[in-house]
């Protein structure tokens, strides 16, 4: 799982080929928290068919807005530096962002 920050980002998911999940969270979001450790399970599980990214919205809160992330927690699919499918807030449950990861590998 790597870690992207607003120096970064553009770089590692914007430029990336393929697809490249991306886990928007804040520091003071409780939900965001809780799925973390299910979303490192999922990068150690499907890490070798798409790049698992996570960026902390409250040190790049700029570029999540250009993101269009306006609430947390938000787990994003882009693909070529589009963003093709998302799950936000009280549907970022476990089993829909499996179900979105498996559409994409």
């Amino acid at each position: 799982m790597l870690e992207v920050d607003k120096k970064t980002f553009e770089d590692e998911v914007l430029k990336a080929e393929g697809y490249v999940f991306v886990d928007f969270f804040g520091d003071g979001c409780v939900p965001c928290q809780a799925l973390m450790p299910f979303v490192h399970e999922m990068a150690d599980k499907y890490g070798d068919k798409i790049k698992f990214t996570s960026l902390n919205t409250t040190k790049a809160r700029r570029l999540a807005i250009g993101q269009k992330i306006l609430g947390l927690p938000v787990m994003a699919i882009y693909k070529d530096g589009e963003k093709v499918e998302e799950v936000v807030k009280d549907d970022a449950t476990q089993e829909s962002i499996e179900a979105m990861i498996k559409k994409y590998i």
